[in-house]
């Protein structure tokens, strides 16, 4: 990834859109609507290209139902750049692509409407995790991310498993997070929501339901067979992203702070973090 600055360039932000050249296609719906649906953990440059792309477009249908926008929540440590930028920039980005026959586009997402950063705020992501309005907790984490070993087995004796169980207040996880939402909605008679992996596995989503429940199973057997018996953990298809390729860094004359290049149909798609 390279770094530039242009400080020529105006910072992207709710208040300056109208102000973006014409051809730049921006949010036609008022975000200021527009709640979270999804808690997507682990936003970066798959989810920006795909599935915050998808949101933004049905948000932008005729008669849209505006409960199904995203807050993004990190976990880690290499979290934190997309934190301040998406923050910084009330959660907008650029998405340009070139087509096949030399095409381009540019577009804003505004489909993501809040970001939660986990460290030191485990309490606040719990409490979003377990509001009724999320149905749906996504997550790109890679398949290292689910600790499952050679054999399948789930790795209990992880640091962060260990905390997390030991701590179900103040987990550091996505299995102390997802989980321990999980118990709260089932404490509060809420219906559980999807958890639903975007993961670049086969059959990602029973890796993902093995995981968890080999989590849950640890914490309380009955909330093991409560998750095992109410909660949905479907597979989903993954189109692989490669990196931005030479040549391409500043096809839009765009500050990239995320720059990323998916290859779908011959159409190459940018997403980045500011204009």
């Amino acid at each position: 990834h390279v770094f530039v600055v242009c400080s020529s360039m105006t910072s992207l932000s709710g208040s300056n859109l109208t102000n973006l050249p014409s051809h730049i296609t921006i949010p036609s719906y008022d975000r200021s609507k527009v709640v979270p649906g999804i808690a997507h953990i682990g936003v970066g440059a798959f989810h920006r290209a795909h599935q915050a792309v998808y949101v933004d477009r049905c948000l932008h249908l005729p008669g849209h139902d505006a409960s199904w926008g995203i807050v993004g929540i990190g976990l880690l440590p290499f979290d934190v750049p997309v934190r301040d930028a998406l923050l910084a920039q009330d959660g907008l980005y650029s998405l340009n692509e070139k087509g096949p026959d030399g095409a381009k586009s540019s577009r804003i997402i505004g489909s993501i409407v809040d970001y939660i950063y986990a460290p030191g705020n485990s309490k606040a992501v719990l409490s979003r995790l377990s509001d009724p309005s999320i149905k749906i907790v996504s997550m790109t984490i890679t398949e290292g991310g689910y600790l499952l070993d050679t054999k399948g087995h789930f790795t209990l004796g992880h640091p962060a498993v260990v905390h997390d169980l030991q701590h179900p207040e103040e987990p550091t996880s996505v299995f102390g997070f997802v989980v321990g939402a999980l118990d709260m909605r089932r404490k509060a008679n809420i219906a559980p929501f999807t958890v639903m992996s975007c993961d670049n596995v086969r059959h990602n989503g029973n890796m993902a339901k093995k995981a968890f429940l080999a989590f849950a199973n640890a914490r309380d057997s009955s909330l093991a067979q409560w998750i095992e018996a109410n909660v949905s953990f479907p597979n989903s298809m993954v189109r692989v992203r490669p990196d931005v390729m030479h040549g391409h860094q500043h096809t839009f004359h765009e500050c990239p702070k995320w720059r990323i290049r998916n290859a779908e149909y011959g159409l190459s798609r940018h997403a980045y973090g500011f204009l």
